[in-house]
């Protein structure tokens, strides 16, 4: 069999049994084509030393490029050993290259403040400005609700729910998810509903489809500044880190954040854990049990034995 038939055959599996995304989908691809490339098309009869001379190759990659190589190549031979093409995965026998994931840039919570009394600003009145309320709906979706930027740009109308409660999100790989929203949300949603004309199936319009995410940045940088703020240290995502930390801060549950950011692996979001270390030192010392013991000291109402000689 050849290589593109495997990877076509792979490639099929993995949208019609796991629901895999086209970027997923065509990132496999890239990567396995390129794979099969340098192996002169002998990647489905790979060996693990052939392997391994394909990993030394993307030595010179980033570490995180070189486990998402490795990752399409696992989970290909384990398709091909499910298949009865091979006998074996060799691909399971190399290492991970070792990644960092990196530190998101966080908001302070004075910098949040100043954001939202410049677009409250803006948008206060009896008839303000159509943009200016959309603004301030904007940043509290970003803000209030950790909504990725495409996620938000896209939202369809008839992702509002009837109480106006949740939003319903369609993320990444095509899963939808329940966003809860705010009272201030749901507030500055009610005045941008009054405010958004007929005939355009999203929440959002911009011409004969949404506002386009390079949009939502430059309107969110453009806010940064008129409030004295770095426009370079303000993002969508940024303000996505943002919502995560504080409400983490705050006492949020390390699933639920995770549920509400649309996290298929909660080891994404204990990322976020870093920024609040000490908090969560001083959550164990008051809230665990031993932190009420009194080591050392047995009750009164307690008969201890003596041990036996």
């Amino acid at each position: 069999m050849s290589d593109g038939m495997a990877i076509d055959r792979f490639l099929e599996m993995m949208a019609a049994e796991r629901g895999a995304s086209r970027n997923t989908l065509a990132a496999y691809r890239r990567d396995l084509e390129q794979a099969a490339e340098f192996l002169t098309g002998r990647l489905a009869d790979a060996d693990l030393a052939a392997l391994r001379k394909l990993m030394a190759d993307y030595q010179s990659l980033a570490a995180s490029s070189a486990a998402r190589k490795l990752s399409a190549l696992r989970q290909f031979f384990a398709f091909l050993l499910d298949e009865g093409d091979r006998a074996d995965n060799p691909a399971l026998d190399i290492a991970r290259p070792t990644t960092r994931r990196p530190l998101p840039r966080i908001l302070t919570h004075e910098h949040v403040e100043r954001l939202f009394a410049q677009a409250e600003g803006e948008a206060a009145g009896e008839a303000p400005p159509a943009p200016a309320v959309r603004m301030l709906l904007l940043l509290e979706f970003l803000y209030g609700s950790g909504l990725r930027a495409s996620e938000l740009v896209s939202l369809p109308r008839r992702a509002i729910t009837g109480e106006r409660e949740y939003l319903i999100v369609r993320g990444k790989g095509d899963k939808e998810r329940l966003v809860p929203l705010s009272d201030r949300a749901r507030g500055a949603l009610i005045r941008w509903l009054e405010l958004l004309a007929d005939g355009s199936p999203w929440l959002f319009p911009s011409g004969k489809s949404h506002v386009s995410r390079v949009r939502l940045f430059q309107m969110l940088r453009d806010l940064a500044g008129r409030a004295g703020i770095d426009p370079t240290a303000v993002s969508p995502h940024v303000l996505r880190h943002a919502f995560a930390t504080h409400l983490l801060e705050g006492g949020a549950d390390l699933r639920a954040l995770q549920l509400m950011l649309g996290h298929a692996d909660i080891a994404t979001t204990e990322i976020y854990t870093h920024v609040d270390s000490q908090r969560l030192v001083e959550l164990v010392n008051r809230r665990h049990p031993l932190a009420t013991m009194h080591v050392g000291h047995a009750s009164a109402d307690v008969d201890v034995a003596e041990p036996s000689a």
